[in-house]
């Protein structure tokens, strides 16, 4: 018997526990080398749990709906097994083990039924086997009222222990009828619970305020409507408009560094590097990849960046090293249709650019009144370390680089 352990992918140092996803594996199923058992979810991104080595899944330890940690045991693979379960339509409820006193049953599968619509993790019901308990006696604390081991041990102990943290699972989600206006209650995910977290924290810790300006668009429409079609042909990739607001934003930064730094305690960090978050919209909810050192990347290199964080946030495939750090945050509402907001600093960033729809409206030119497709930016900046001049010019210095790209791509 060669026995591999499956723990808990490392975590960073901001995320304590992370929460265990649906396991594709039953025990008793055979498994191939790097083939993903897990996903787990933190409230930064969701990780893939690949199997170590190829053989069969004898245990599973946590089930679906775990709180986990860094490093802990979750399952376990013998490499030299064979496997009891062909698949999943095949799979019975039960194996048979023979043992001295006779067969006994055991769970073969990760969701073990053992009453007519009670559900129980592998351990839960092999303990409740052991220990002569009936599923009807448990009332069970995992997702959809699985039964955890922590349950047995709690009904064996004539409900004087408690689960473990590691073995309660999320409430689930609970349907309130109220005839025609029905309600559901549904848990928050880790990442929802984040952002909530981050969201009252930035507005509890920082002096927000928010400057605003309009930016004629019309010099950045033209130019990409004219390179547009070889753009892409070269560099496998769509022109957009972020690429040449990040280019903006990091003139500006460039300009005045105050908009780059960071708050620690009393003191002022000013970064010398140019790390931007790009604020996406996920299933899972939002996420805020960083593009790296921006202000050595071309257009192309931005496009080609972004367009990879949007399919992998979509898939849930961001790492964390992907989503940590940042020196300033960009928020585009408009592709929703937004036409004004007052986008919340990314802490500990001190300041974030917020984009919305662009639209044709009338302006001034000259005594003259024009038509010029307009977009309204929003700037908004921690009044602690940042005052109202440095904001505003920082947001003109952004302005004037989008109406003058010639210019902003001169790097002039």
């Amino acid at each position: 018997m060669s026995i591999f352990e499956v723990k808990v992918p490392q975590l960073s140092e901001s995320v304590a526990e992370a929460t265990l996803l649906k396991w594709r594996k039953k025990p008793g199923e055979a498994v191939t080398q790097d083939e993903i058992l897990i996903e787990i979810e933190t409230d930064k991104v969701v990780l893939e749990v690949p199997a170590p080595s190829a053989g069969v899944l004898t245990e599973i330890l946590q089930p679906d709906g775990a709180s986990v940690v860094a490093e802990e045991l979750i399952a376990k693979i013998d490499s030299t097994a064979a496997p009891t379960v062909a698949t999943a339509a095949t799979t019975s409820a039960t194996t048979s083990a023979v043992t001295s006193g006779g067969a006994k049953a055991i769970p073969a599968a990760a969701s073990t039924k053992v009453g007519a619509s009670v559900a129980a993790a592998p351990s839960a019901a092999k303990l409740m086997a052991e220990q002569n308990i009936t599923a009807a006696t448990i009332s069970g604390s995992g997702r959809d009222g699985r039964i955890t081991k922590g349950d047995v041990l709690n009904a064996a102990d004539g409900g004087g222990a408690k689960p473990t943290k590691s073995t309660q699972s999320p409430l689930p989600p609970v349907a309130i009828s109220l005839g025609d206006r029905p309600e559901e209650r549904v848990p928050m995910s880790r990442l929802r619970a984040r952002i909530a977290e981050r969201l009252l924290e930035s507005q509890a810790n920082n002096a927000i305020l928010t400057t605003f300006n309009e930016v004629n668009m019309a010099p950045v429409i033209a130019l990409r409507n004219k390179y547009k079609e070889v753009f892409e042909k070269t560099h496998g990739v769509k022109l957009g408009f972020m690429s040449f607001f990040v280019k903006a934003a990091t003139h500006a930064l460039k300009k005045f560094p105050l908009l780059n730094a960071s708050v620690d305690g009393n003191d002022i960090i000013y970064h010398g590097y140019f790390d931007i978050g790009i604020a996406v919209s996920s299933p899972r909810g939002l996420v805020v990849p960083i593009l790296r050192d921006v202000d050595q990347m071309n257009l192309a290199q931005i496009e080609l960046k972004i367009a990879e964080f949007g399919v992998k946030a979509r898939e849930g495939k961001l790492s964390i090293e992907e989503l940590t750090g940042g020196t300033f945050s960009i928020s585009n509402g408009g592709v929703f249709g937004s036409m004004l907001s007052t986008p919340i600093i990314n802490p500990p960033q001190s300041a974030i650019l917020g984009i919305h729809a662009t639209k044709e409206r009338a302006v001034v030119e000259n005594g003259q009144i024009v038509i010029r497709p307009i977009n309204y930016l929003a700037l908004s900046y921690d009044h602690r370390i940042i005052d109202g001049r440095e904001a505003v010019l920082g947001l003109v210095a952004m302005k004037e680089a989008i109406e003058d790209p010639a210019s902003l791509l001169l790097d002039l």
